[in-house]
């Protein structure tokens, strides 16, 4: 028997295997380009993105995050909030008001310990625990993982990239931990480094991180860039 296919047939299977194969090689290209770390992303890969994004880790400091999402709203600023499992847990409440005002939230591991000294398998544990708490919380997949302290290992990097998380750390830090009640050490330090687009800056829910808040924006804006969230700085 003789099958006749008709000529536009044959174009229009040609585009489609080709489309397919084109979609194919950006998902391979896109996968391969996070299961390749061999370590955390310092800043984010997005190009001309114009930000420096915030992030805040919290496993304490409860008292002092309205006052810095007080400052964040009159600022217009969103950042994003790295929790941990076991502080989620325990405080849903305030990660929803966080959520609620719209700011992002990622993965700091379940418990604050050193992941550098944990193999693949607990590596993996600690964040899945952690994913699934929060996860189910917010009603969301969380998309970046900060290891604690930014301690990590290969089976760090590679159990959170498993997770489908993109790892990250930070270009700057503002050792707000250290100077819990010298806001103006805090803001020095970020003034005295060069910013960079696409950087990271570290932050805590401390007191005097929340009363530099606003002179930390302010210094963003002030070295010609906007202030915004891990996801305006990666492309996802």
């Amino acid at each position: 028997m003789i099958v006749i296919i008709k000529k536009k047939k044959v174009i229009r299977m040609a585009l489609f295997i080709l489309a397919i194969g084109m979609m194919s090689l950006i998902t391979n290209y896109s996968v391969s380009c996070f299961n390749n770390k061999q370590e955390p992303f310092y800043k984010g890969n997005k190009e001309n993105s114009n930000h420096v994004a915030i992030t805040c880790n919290v496993d304490w400091g409860n008292e002092y995050i309205d006052t810095m999402l007080k400052t964040l709203k009159e600022e217009n600023v969103k950042i994003t909030f790295m929790v941990t499992g076991r502080w989620a847990d325990k405080y849903p409440d305030i990660l929803m008001k966080i959520k609620a005002d719209g700011h992002e939230i990622g993965n700091h591991g379940y418990k604050h310990i050193d992941y550098s000294k944990l193999d693949y398998k607990a590596n993996y544990d600690e964040i899945k625990k952690s994913k699934k708490i929060i996860d189910n919380i917010i009603k969301e997949d969380t998309k970046f993982f900060e290891p604690p302290s930014g301690s990590y290992n290969d089976d760090t990097v590679k159990a959170a990239v498993d997770l489908n998380y993109i790892p990250i750390k930070w270009t700057l830090d503002t050792i707000d931990w250290k100077y819990k009640d010298n806001p103006d050490k805090i803001v020095q330090r970020i003034k005295s480094k060069d910013m960079e687009e696409s950087g990271i800056i570290l932050m805590h829910p401390t007191k005097a991180t929340s009363q530099a808040l606003k002179s930390i924006i302010e210094t963003i804006r002030n070295n010609g860039y906007e202030v915004g969230c891990l996801s305006d700085i990666f492309d996802m």
